[in-house]
């Protein structure tokens, strides 16, 4: 099984992930912040990943909280994924929410990029910063060692418009992650690494 477990402590946060790449979607995330831990469980259940995100503020900033469980995720996959032999590498998805409408293009390239084109609208979501959802997928990206392109289509209702690029996220990262089985034995590159 594809399992990580990081662990991240800075003067800022602390944070414990444990991930399971070939679960079932069982989750169990507290970050404090609620909108944060639901758009979370939603990656969790709509990539069918088994995830375990305890966060402690000590300077209770949200940015902290939520940049640190991205790039502790991030990481998470990176290291559950090994030497990525068998993986479909890409993933690409197109996901409604009601009137929202995300598409999201992952390569496991071990490059990091983030294109981020959505225009949420609101300032807030609940308790969430809707500036802060960028801000994740950076994040996460850039220890991901991944190539992500998230545009988000339509949309009117904000809670909407991020909840289904967190599910879409997901649906795609879950294809990339998979393992081709008619070739499980194959790096997915020309050069030999990815």
């Amino acid at each position: 099984m594809r399992t990580a477990t990081v662990e991240r402590k800075t003067l800022e946060t602390e944070i414990k992930t444990n991930l399971n790449i070939d679960g079932t979607g069982v989750k169990n995330i507290k970050t404090g912040i609620k909108f944060f831990d639901h758009m979370l469980e939603q990656l969790a259940s709509h990539g069918y990943f088994d995830l375990d995100i305890q966060a402690n503020s000590l300077d209770k900033d949200p940015h902290h909280i939520v940049e640190d469980v991205a790039l502790s995720l991030g990481e998470a996959f990176r290291k559950a994924l090994g030497d990525k032999k068998g993986i479909n590498r890409y993933g690409f998805m197109l996901i409604p929410m009601d009137e929202a409408l995300t598409q999201v293009s992952i390569d496991l390239s071990g490059r990091p990029f983030c294109g981020f084109t959505a225009n949420i609208g609101e300032e807030l979501v609940s308790d969430l910063e809707t500036a802060l959802v960028k801000h994740f997928f950076v994040s996460f990206s850039t220890t991901g060692m991944l190539t992500l392109h998230i545009r988000l289509l339509d949309g009117e209702d904000p809670h909407h418009k991020i909840e289904s690029i967190f599910k879409c996220f997901a649906r795609a990262l879950k294809q990339a992650c998979s393992i081709n089985k008619e070739h499980s034995e194959s790096l997915p590159s020309t050069k030999g690494v990815i």
